[in-house]
């Protein structure tokens, strides 16, 4: 059997859609043995491993640039882990922060806002007593922002670009932002970037990112799905629809 290297990025969101339908069902593992992959037995050494692996399945573009995963379509590409409820387990990650420039630029050419206009959600399950192989991947979402959620997610990024902007980016915590919030992203302890403090000097700070609480990402799967009928507790399998 050929083992296939590469898929061609899709040309319409009828065939992106297609593509993630056909994926719906499938264990980590079954996808990862189409690429002669093995999936890790945890995500601890491995966390990007999930994204990855559907990235490459759909046959996402932008790869670590700051664009949506399919250029052409402008369409961005986020797996959620759920539980039994279909509640989000853990934050998600939209884009990391340019902290020197962030406080020149307005909402409407923000990363944020590229990223989250349109975004292609893949549920999967994430329960930490499923092994990793054996966790399945969901229903598919092609989601768009509505003027009620960008307003909210607006409102969130104003205030955090500003702290930012005004050189209080070390006054930062995660608990600022209704929607969105502010981490540490950083591969190791000693990444650096560029900031600006409030004297307008720049200094070396730890790399930040972006990201949507699991409350507001449990929402969108609460608007959009049939809870009733995912169930990974019982071990049927089922996803969402």
């Amino acid at each position: 059997m050929t083992v296939p290297t590469r898929v061609c990025e899709p040309q319409t969101e009828a065939e992106l859609i297609a593509r993630a339908r056909a994926l719906s069902g499938l264990s980590f593992a079954e996808l990862a043995q189409r690429f002669s992959l093995m999936a890790p037995p945890d995500l601890r050494r491995a966390k990007g491993f999930v994204g990855a692996l559907l990235e490459r399945a759909l046959g996402a573009s932008a790869g670590s640039r700051a664009l949506p995963d399919f250029e052409t379509l402008g369409i961005e590409l986020k797996t959620l882990p759920v539980d039994g409820r279909g509640r989000a387990l853990e934050s998600t990650f939209v884009c990391t922060i340019p902290l020197a420039e962030i406080g020149e630029v307005e909402w409407q050419a923000s990363r944020v806002r590229r990223k989250l206009s349109r975004v292609l959600w893949i549920p999967v399950q994430g329960e930490r007593e499923i092994a990793v192989p054996e966790r399945r991947i969901g229903e598919p979402l092609l989601w768009s922002l509505t003027p009620e959620v960008e307003a909210r997610l607006r409102f969130d990024w104003e205030e955090l670009a500003g702290i930012i902007g005004r050189g209080d980016v070390e006054s930062i915590t995660g608990h600022i932002g209704r929607c969105l919030q502010i981490r540490p992203k950083a591969a190791d302890s000693h990444a650096r970037r560029r900031a600006i403090d409030a004297d307008g000097v720049g200094f070396a700070a730890l790399p930040r990112g972006f990201y949507l609480r699991a409350s507001f990402t449990s929402e969108i799967v609460r608007a959009h799905y049939a809870l009733s009928s995912y169930d990974t507790s019982s071990g049927s399998g089922e996803t969402p629809t």
